[in-house]
């Protein structure tokens, strides 16, 4: 039997992490067909397949989720 090797974060070199207020967004991609995103300050993952992960990074680079305000 194969062992499933655990998700590897990395946190992005944008993100400002901060100990009084850790919110940064933490993605592992060293799963095959796989991705996981996670929440620093909460541990909560959100798993994606890599289909799905690059249609949203598609989609952000194209402003789909730009925030007007």
């Amino acid at each position: 039997m194969t062992t499933v090797p655990a998700f590897a974060f990395r946190t992005s070199t944008a993100c400002k992490y901060n100990n009084n207020d850790p919110r940064c967004v933490e993605v592992a991609t060293n799963r095959p067909g796989k991705v996981a995103v996670r929440n620093s300050a909460t541990g909560e993952t959100v798993e994606f397949t890599a289909v799905e992960w690059s249609d949203f990074l598609t989609g952000a680079k194209l402003g789909e989720f730009d925030v007007t305000t």
